[in-house]
């Protein structure tokens, strides 16, 4: 994977954008002499949280396209593995889940790696649709049969099928942006992370108002579009990493922060259905793998998409 001023510039800054966060986050801590802040705590757990996440990305996106691919695909199995625990599944369920954890799973990102993109895009909405259920007959087990297996479905479509198509960038054939691909990756990660992080930073400056107070108390309409109009304008600046214009940078990153918006909101309603604040405890400061990817589920299939058909 071709690695060049461009994408050293985007890395730089992202390294510099986490360091400029260490910074605020020590003084904030000084500035409370040792006493007890919530705000404070989190911030500082998220910063931390980040710049493991970010140098394992880095890590990734160095070894190459298929480091990026076994990445995600470890992140689908965690995500998957929390997304099942909170919900319940009964004996007849165990063979099912053995073939969406190891056959489904990383047959989803062999095809991705292959780039064999007409049967990684049906291999779960088609294939693996039929199979779950028709496995759960099998074994003999209807005692809430039409709830256990939707339960599968969903979470292999949400934590395996939407999660691959963010390493489903870096296949795509774009003229005169060959080899280039790495940067479209960082450019739709970043966009979609940071409105999520800004979402949370204007909540907490100026929120008042909240959009859907039994499913997510934090979110707030001044919050949302703080963070998504932050988040459009620092991809539009980032254009010039990118095929496209930047009004269509603009417009994209827009588009892709409004999903993220929509699928941090879906996970959360889960979690609040659930009862827990969390989806696991893998990441410190940000609760499980699912809880940090949230916001990708959405925005990746809608982003890798739009950009296939017009830009391929």
């Amino acid at each position: 994977m071709k690695l060049d001023r461009e994408l050293l510039w985007l890395v730089g800054g992202i390294t510099g954008l986490l360091a400029l966060s260490s910074l605020i986050t020590f003084l904030l801590k000084r500035r409370a002499d040792g006493q007890p802040n919530a705000v404070v705590a989190n911030l500082d757990a998220r910063v931390k949280a980040w710049w493991v996440m970010v140098a394992i990305f880095g890590v990734s996106l160095a070894i190459g396209s298929l480091g990026s691919v076994i990445l995600f695909g470890f992140m689908s199995f965690f995500a998957l593995r929390e997304f099942i625990t909170l919900t319940p599944t009964r004996p007849g369920d165990h063979r099912t889940l053995f073939w969406a954890f190891f056959i489904v799973t990383p047959l989803q990102y062999y095809l991705v790696a292959m780039e064999w993109y007409g049967l990684f895009s049906i291999l779960i909405p088609v294939y693996a649709f039929i199979l779950v259920p028709t496995r759960s007959a099998l074994a003999g087990d209807s005692a809430n049969f039409l709830e256990r297996t939707a339960k599968i479905q969903w979470a292999l479509m949400v934590c395996v099928y939407c999660v691959s198509h963010v390493p489903a960038l870096l296949t795509l054939h774009i003229p005169g942006y060959e080899g280039q691909n790495a940067k479209l990756v960082l450019f739709f990660v970043l966009v979609v992370q940071i409105s999520d992080v800004l979402q949370y930073v204007w909540g907490k400056l100026l929120g008042k108002h909240q959009i859907v107070p039994l499913i997510s108390p934090n979110k707030t309409v001044e919050g949302f579009w703080g963070g998504v109009l932050s988040a459009t304008a620092i991809g539009t600046a980032l254009w010039w990493a990118t095929p496209f214009s930047w009004w269509q940078a603009g417009l994209l990153s827009f588009l892709i922060t409004l999903m993220g918006f929509f699928g941090g909101l879906v996970m959360s309603a889960i979690k609040r259905d659930r009862g827990v604040k969390d989806y696991g405890t893998l990441i410190e400061g940000h609760g499980g793998v699912m809880d940090r990817i949230d916001s990708l589920c959405f925005a990746a299939p809608v982003f890798f998409h739009l950009v296939r058909y017009i830009y391929t």
